[in-house]
């Protein structure tokens, strides 16, 4: 039997769990005023009279404010020169004042009102003009009226401030990262022990969203659980399945924390693997190394994707995205969305620096039999890669236990 999986109960393991951040405090309001600037630099560099951030996480990012996006438009304008300006809709301003960390001026509009006439004028005002800045994330029909409301002006895709800024995290975003991975990991090993025949992927998801909340995340961000051939869907099928002897087990999810996101995948067998499997886990752990061993200062993201896919080629799979093989990008970049650039991927020739995070995640598929997925993230520090969570040790003892 595997170590550490099965022989326990969800409310047995649920009571060895506690809060795990109740002394973790979010992002302070001068980060928030730091990377203010640090965009005001960018767009001047550039040429960019000012940038549009949309409600959703660039909003939340740069501002501190926390607001789903929607059909109306809300965000925040910030200029060049650093002025700071609100737009929602007038009965919405209340509610933005309670949720706003950084104070600024609220510029609102009716519902039968245009806002992006609103956006025009307050353009005029400021005297912007030439090239502005759109949050990547804002919808069409929002960057469609913008284009066509205000004629005179010429907008631009933002993630050249956006990702650029966002990118790099600060000292306090990879310690909160550090912790939600941390909580996500304790998760794992929970979920691993209250697997016993005839449980359904739906009761595992259920306990990994209650485990998440008792170490004290806001819930599972998000939550796959598969056994058996559903394991070689990399996200899943449609219908929960039920665990038998000796299946095939991939779990993978991550919770939040102030906003910021974990993602682990473990990838192990209930009983006994088969040689088939052990061979599949084994390459992929190998491919899982060698990405974290290309991922020098200086090198690119595309070189740690070519690495995976080298060691995986060199075991007999593939070539490239053929199966079996590795069907998706080695990676992702990770931080209040659980998938943002850069990317570790063939085309993304972004160089590696201090503070970039990156999950790294080389699956492997055997179509119409299994897939492995073992995930863990690691961050850009000063001399090279650092993992936030040490990889799984071995088949036999996926999280460790023998060799803590």
């Amino acid at each position: 039997m595997t170590i550490g999986v099965g022989g326990s109960s969800a409310s047995e393991q649920l009571a060895t769990l506690s809060n795990m951040c109740s002394d973790t405090s979010g992002i302070s309001k001068a980060e928030y005023q730091q990377r203010q600037q640090r965009a005001c630099e960018l767009m001047q560099q550039q040429g960019i009279s000012a940038i549009y951030l949309n409600a959703g996480t660039n909003l939340y990012y740069f501002t501190g404010l926390k607001w789903g996006a929607s059909e109306r438009m809300v965000g925040a304008l910030l200029t060049a020169d650093g002025q700071l300006r609100y737009i929602a809709p007038c009965f919405e301003q209340d509610s933005l004042n309670d949720f706003m960390l950084i104070d600024a001026p609220f510029h609102g509009w009716h519902e039968h009102q245009s806002p992006y006439l609103l956006f025009s004028k307050l353009c005029l005002d400021l005297k912007l003009s030439g090239t502005i800045a759109v949050d990547p994330s804002a919808a069409f029909f929002l960057v469609d009226g913008l284009i066509k409301a205000n004629p005179n002006l010429n907008f631009v895709n933002g993630d050249v401030v956006t990702q650029a800024c966002r990118a790099i995290k600060s000292a306090a975003e990879i310690a909160l990262l550090q912790q939600a991975k941390g909580m996500t990991l304790a998760v794992q090993k929970a979920a691993a022990k209250i697997l016993r025949p005839g449980i359904s992927t739906s009761e595992v998801t259920e306990f990994i969203h209650q485990a998440h909340q008792k170490v004290g995340a806001s819930g599972s961000s998000f939550c796959i659980v598969l056994f058996g051939l559903a394991s070689s869907f990399p996200h899943g099928v449609k219908e929960p399945q039920i665990l038998q002897e000796n299946d095939w087990v991939l779990i993978d999810t991550g919770c939040l924390l102030h906003g910021y996101n974990s993602d682990i995948t473990r990838s192990y067998a209930y009983g006994e693997a088969t040689e088939q499997q052990r061979k599949a886990w084994q390459s992929e752990h190998k491919a899982q190394q060698a990405a974290f061993n290309a991922a020098q200062l200086g090198a690119s993201c595309a070189s740690v994707d070519a690495a995976a896919r080298q060691s995986l080629e060199a075991d007999g799979y593939g070539p490239e995205y053929a199966l079996p093989g590795l069907p998706h990008r080695t990676g992702h970049g990770c931080g209040l969305d659980i998938h943002e650039g850069p990317y570790l991927v063939a085309g993304d020739e972004t160089l590696l620096a201090p503070g970039m995070v990156f999950s790294n995640e080389p699956m492997l598929v055997i179509p119409e039999h299994f897939g492995v997925r073992l995930e863990d993230h690691f961050y850009i520090g000063e001399s090279g890669p650092v993992w936030f969570t040490q990889p799984s040790p071995s088949i036999d003892d996926p999280f460790g236990y023998q060799t803590a």
